[in-house]
């Protein structure tokens, strides 16, 4: 679909419409300057004085059909320029909205948001003082979002303050995430860094070798410092990849470098992949108390992992569930993604039923995303995948599911190219909620991120201000450089927490 939109210059405005477009349209143009060969032409105008006015007429060429809204909102106090053109933009957006839900009849329940963290949105109006009541009006109306998108982050705010009572002063603690880069070969919807570990083993050594290194120095500054760490997580990858002998030395390093690695709230480790995980593995994850672990199905059709680039069996999954529970493994995180190539209402149900059966204490559902590197997205042709409509009735009926089994949801987040402009929604039983997921997503603390391909977030402790910075992502660069990521991270914590910056306001 191409769209003109008159009436506007500012090249500001040229990506938030096109978001707002491609919610309802798989392909999508947006131009601010020229009409050539559209299919649409919106005209906008635009009024700001002490309120800010937004009409639009949208008009189908072809048909010459016209659909019209307008919106008024009082201009609200701001310091700079950025803030000033937000209000602008989002008045824009509201409108422009409106006209294509009535075009296409597609109901956006997310209304103009297009972040991935629209759980920190509620979380800063409550901070702010907002009330409850406050904060959902102007979720509602300045960002339209629907009552049921609305009471789900509720839900998931109030549970999130339940598990993390603390979680607005965390800020001067940090959270750690070590990133295996490897697996046992690459999922066609993945760009995580992860490479088949087969015939690598080289690589591996030397990785290892500079993460060893990352985890000395790092270690060595938080207890200089005085840091607390509240998580550690490994991902990539897949942690367990690396041999046992290998995850052993690993988590010995963790203890012997880090402060005080009995009293973090919790440590996880992703084994996703269930061809990677043996009793020897098991085992010394039991030597170091880590009993919080991630084993992903994604589906319990063969097909679809065959056609997904997973290569492991159903029978396979369920096999290494039972084993890790036969060995003590009493925090199981289990991953389904609804959307995966093939899939419709059936298959999501037969996967449902056999989840059913295992009940892990966590269930994260994914809405399948095309990311841009992924080999899916390349090849976006090969893989057929459901329409909007039967993906939100999957999405239903995991809502169902989850609230019928007893779990409930903890944590969400968006992605770009979501199928049917959904989310992901991490479940969990009773007590049994990942803390570093809270902290990762709600962006109150920093998390270190070490190893290759890891991305650091440095949250100010008084601002909140951001600053992310990233290893590289293949391991001959990491390999190469590591000493000189670590120095580099160091420096940027050093300014973040010395003792101007983190003085009380």
């Amino acid at each position: 679909m191409k769209v003109y939109i008159e009436g506007i210059q500012d090249e500001r405005f040229q990506r938030p419409l096109q978001l707002i477009t491609d919610l309802f349209y798989e392909e999508s143009s947006v131009s601010l300057t020229e009409a050539v060969e559209a299919e649409l032409k919106a005209i906008v105008q635009v009024d700001v004085s002490t309120t800010v006015t937004a009409a639009i007429t949208l008009t189908e060429l072809a048909t010459g059909t016209e659909y019209r809204a307008s919106f008024e909102k009082e201009l609200g106090t701001y310091e700079t320029e950025k803030e000033r053109f937000k209000q602008i933009k989002n008045t824009v957006l509201h409108v422009y909205l409106l006209v294509l839900q009535d075009l296409t009849g597609i109901e956006q329940k997310w209304g103009i948001l297009t972040g991935i963290r629209p759980t920190k949105l509620l979380h800063t109006k409550l901070q702010n003082g907002e009330t409850k009541e406050e904060a959902h009006h102007q979720l509602k109306e300045d960002y339209l979002l629907s009552d049921e998108k609305i009471n789900l982050l509720q839900q998931i705010v109030d549970l999130q303050l339940k598990v993390v009572p603390d979680l607005y002063d965390l800020s001067k603690e940090v959270s750690i995430y070590i990133g295996i880069p490897f697996c046992p070969t690459k999922c066609a919807y993945c760009t995580f860094p992860a490479y088949a570990i087969n015939g690598r083993q080289g690589s591996v050594n030397s990785f290892l070798g500079g993460l060893h290194y990352e985890m000395k120095e790092m270690g060595r500054w938080m207890k200089e410092k005085g840091i607390k760490i509240t998580t550690i997580y490994y991902g990539g990858g897949t942690p367990t990849s690396i041999t046992a002998e290998e995850m052993d030395m690993l988590y010995e390093e963790m203890y012997e470098s880090f402060p005080d690695v009995k009293n973090v709230r919790e440590i996880t480790v992703e084994a996703g992949r269930p061809d990677t995980i043996t009793p020897e593995k098991l085992s010394v994850l039991n030597k170091w108390n880590i009993d919080r672990i991630s084993i992903n199905p994604q589906s319990y059709i063969q097909e679809t992992l065959k056609a997904i680039g997973r290569h492991h069996t159903v029978e396979e999954t369920i096999d290494k569930f039972h084993l890790a529970r036969e060995m003590g493994m009493n925090n199981i995180n289990m991953d389904l993604i609804i959307g995966l190539p093939g899939e419709g209402v059936e298959e999501f149900q037969h996967t449902l039923n056999e989840t059913k059966k295992l009940m892990p204490e966590s269930l994260t559902v994914h809405t399948l995303s095309f990311k841009r590197a992924s080999e899916m997205t390349r090849n976006r042709q090969k893989y057929k995948v459901a329409d909007r409509n039967e993906i939100s009735d999957m999405m239903q009926m995991a809502t169902d599911f989850t609230e019928k089994e007893g779990y409930a949801p903890y944590y969400l987040y968006r992605q770009k190219n979501i199928l049917g402009n959904l989310e992901n929604v991490g479940y969990a039983l009773p007590d049994q909620e990942s803390i570093y997921n809270i902290m990762i997503m709600e962006e109150k603390q920093t998390i270190i991120g070490l190893g290759c391909g890891a991305s650091s977030k440095f949250v100010h402790p008084t601002t909140g201000k951001i600053t992310r910075f990233a290893n590289p992502k293949d391991p001959k660069s990491y390999n190469d450089n590591f000493e000189h990521y670590t120095n580099e991270k160091i420096n940027i914590l050093n300014d973040l927490f010395s003792e101007e910056a983190t003085v009380e306001k």
